[in-house]
């Protein structure tokens, strides 16, 4: 936008401000304060992120809105016709009566690139009047790319602002905001879109003072800026109607304006409307001063036309619109700045939290190689403490997390894994399990249960060699006698030179791998449990010290491959010992032989027990001096002579069995304890710390660190502006405290 006068007519009238009249208006003590601590953050480049309390003069194009803001500011400020009506215009008012400075600079959109910014914050200009202002506004549009007759073909609007600075004895601190004139008809209908979301993106803030421009000429149910006003400020409570050119309307319609100003009308604000009357062209190419303005003003509304409609003294000429905007403007501060200081908080600790997430610089090796160490060192640190149980809650947040529970508790879940597995294969491990005879009907005699036992026996031993193919390997359930069938069927295929009632030394063996076969599968599982286990703690202990997904991408993938190299070591261990297990039975454990004996004894006293149970006779024999019962002598020496095996085979077969389930027990606890203490613990917990430690890093080379861990230009371009920011607003928190 241009000035209404030429260069060679127009006046610094910025000696002439009508002091008095403005500081009864905005510039009271506690205005100035807080319109100062707004501005002061406004510069710093909050206003960019948190919405800041301001007052926004807009309104359709031509409704007049720049006479509007001289009248507010007392200052000759360009009007509408020109180029500043093609881009926002921030007006900022300092009262200095000790310095007199003018000057322009360029807020870019956050749509420019950062080239663009670069230029604009070049942009940067101090004027003497007022008179260099449109030469300024001229080279500031070209800048923007704005549509000139230099570039006909460039956008008409643009979304930077300019900011105007004028400090020196304006008599107030203010900050304003004219915004381009919103259109309904463009040769480029995007100009109309561009426009109007450019005013919503003011409008839209709860904290901005929309004083809405209107001209008496036309219906305000038709402005658009009413329309607008009213979609972001449904209950009216922060938009003020300012009613313009009265004097261009037509003789006898002052009524209709005068209903509008007394808020009577179908437009209604809850703040209501203010009346003025603009200087005319005439006035303005005169050089009519601020008094004079008023004075004007004063004489047009004591008129015969406008006194007799009544209107509300209050309400009508600018001075009344100075007062009216120094009380509302008092009460929106006060009530918004408590909110400003705990946004402006809010956003500190999330920058906080996001410079901390970015984490130090990392764009040279050396700064690569410390950053890596110190990540390394608490990873290591907190290995360490999930292995040694040390469930310290500063070393992460594992052990809280209600998705993982326990199981991020390293050592507590790896005992509960073992726990586990011993458990499964103490109860499933043996290929054939016994399981107690089913019990034999009354009426069922000894010598039916004998033949039955033999029928099973003989049957079983020409069937117990399909039993695996049946199972596929499964645990098997049988009766002892069954059993003993296995064994007997092992003890045919094994004979050697020993003589009878003895086994060859090769039957144990072949009955311990038999009856060992599912040992493989079951620990083989269980290291697969706990290879997964650990897995997972790994990933949860990279992802708690290391934010940035892309660098803990690629750690993770060295650590799996060390980690890797671990697992494929457990399963070379515990090859090893299945291996030992398909050995000959050795065993130099005490419990061996304690097992062996305790089933003999067991077995005599078994058959003790029957032989004593046989030689009681079927009646007892009563007399009147003696109760009680009398022993066959001859029938229990029968019974006990009855346990001598006659049939050398069976013995054999008896003793085996027993020597089996001893051997057995002692084995699977070693082969237990051997998986857990050299497999789990040698291969893939011990040796966890340092599948990535500070060792590891130092060995990395330069080449390495930058694969691994340097951070993109985005990054390190985001981490400026975060700390630019983070300053910014710590400043502004200590602006907004005083």
């Amino acid at each position: 936008m241009v000035l209404s006068k030429s260069p060679h007519e127009a006046k610094d009238t910025s000696d002439d401000l009508p002091t008095d009249n403005i500081s009864s208006g905005l510039s009271s003590l506690k205005t100035s304060h807080r319109l100062n601590q707004i501005d002061s953050v406004r510069a710093l480049g909050v206003g960019d992120h948190i919405a800041l309390p301001q007052l926004v003069v807009c309104g359709d194009q031509s409704a007049g809105k720049s006479s509007v803001l001289e009248g507010i500011s007392g200052c000759p400020f360009p009007r509408q016709d020109g180029l500043c009506t093609r881009f926002s215009t921030e007006i900022v008012l300092r009262h200095n009566t000790a310095i007199c400075r003018k000057a322009a600079s360029l807020i870019p959109s956050p749509l420019r690139t950062p080239q663009e910014r670069e230029e604009f914050a070049s942009f940067s200009r101090e004027f003497e009047d007022f008179n260099e202002l449109p030469g300024i506004i001229q080279e500031a549009s070209r800048l923007m790319g704005v549509r000139c007759s230099e570039f006909p073909d460039a956008p008409a609007f643009a979304t930077d602002v300019l900011r105007l600075e004028v400090e020196g004895n304006t008599g107030l601190h203010l900050t304003l905001v004219d915004l381009p004139g919103l259109i309904t008809v463009s040769e480029n209908p995007k100009d109309i879109d561009m426009v109007r979301r450019l005013v919503d993106s003011y409008l839209e803030s709860s904290r901005t003072i929309i004083l809405a421009v209107i001209p008496a000429t036309s219906d305000a149910e038709t402005q658009t800026i009413i329309q607008r006003a009213r979609h972001f400020d449904k209950d009216c409570i922060r938009t003020i109607g300012v009613i313009t050119k009265p004097d261009l309307i037509n003789k006898g319609t002052e009524e209709r304006v005068a209903r509008l100003a007394k808020n009577l009308d179908r437009t209604k604000l809850r703040h209501g409307f203010f009346l003025l009357k603009n200087p005319s062209p005439t006035e303005l190419a005169e050089g009519i001063t601020f008094q004079q303005r008023a004075q004007a003003e004063s004489d047009f509304f004591s008129s015969p036309p406008w006194k007799a409609q009544g209107l509300d003294g209050t309400r009508v000429g600018i001075e009344n619109l100075r007062r009216f905007l120094q009380e509302f403007l008092d009460n929106h501060i006060e009530q918004e700045l408590p909110k400003v200081r705990e946004e402006v908080y809010r956003l500190l600790k999330g920058l906080r939290e996001e410079i901390a997430h970015l984490g130090p610089e990392r764009s040279q090796p050396t700064q690569i190689r410390m950053f890596l160490t110190r990540v390394s060192t608490e990873f290591q640190s907190i290995l360490k403490n999930g292995l040694e149980g040390n469930y310290d809650p500063r070393d992460g947040t594992f052990s809280t997390k209600d998705h993982v529970n326990t199981d991020c508790r390293l050592r507590a879940a790896i005992h509960t894994a073992n726990e586990k597995f011993a458990e499964f294969i103490g109860m499933h491990g043996q290929q054939r399990k016994v399981i107690p005879d089913a019990p034999c009907d009354n009426d069922c005699t000894s010598d039916a249960a004998n033949i039955a036992t033999s029928v099973v026996a003989e049957d079983d031993c020409t069937s117990a060699g399909t039993e695996d193919e049946t199972t596929q390997g499964g645990e098997v359930l049988v009766t002892k006698k069954e059993m003993l069938a296995w064994v007997k069927k092992m003890y045919l295929e094994t004979r050697g030179r020993e003589l009878p009632g003895n086994y060859n030394h090769s039957l144990l063996k072949g009955l311990f791998h038999a009856q060992s076969a599912s040992w493989d599968k079951i620990s083989r599982s269980h290291v697969d449990s706990i290879v997964a286990l650990v897995t997972q703690y790994l990933s949860f202990v990279i992802n708690s010290v290391l934010e940035d997904v892309t660098v803990r991408e690629k750690v993770w993938k060295n650590v799996k491959i060390a980690f890797d190299k671990n697992i494929e070591a457990s399963h070379e261990e515990l090859g090893k010992l299945l291996q030992d297990e398909q050995g000959h039975p050795i065993t130099y454990n005490h419990y061996y032989t304690d097992n062996i004996q305790k089933a003999r004894h067991e077995g005599a006293k078994e058959h003790l027990e029957n032989a004593v149970k046989n030689a009681i006779l079927p009646s007892y024999h009563r007399s009147s001096n003696s109760t009680g019962f009398q022993v066959d002598i001859s029938r229990l020496v029968d019974s006990l002579q009855a346990r001598i095996e006659v049939n050398m085979v069976d013995r054999a077969c008896s003793e085996a069995l027993i020597d089996l389930d001893a051997y057995y027990k002692v084995a699977i606890k070693t082969f237990v304890d051997n998986v857990c203490r050299q497999v789990i613990e040698r291969h893939i917990l011990a040796p966890l710390p340092t599948v990535f430690d500070p060792t590891v890093v130092s060995g990395y080379s330069d080449e390495d660190l930058l694969r691994l861990a340097a951070e993109s230009p985005q990054t390190s371009h985001r981490r400026v502006e975060a700390l630019k920011l983070q300053r910014a607003l710590k400043q502004s928190l200590q602006e907004l405290s005083l």
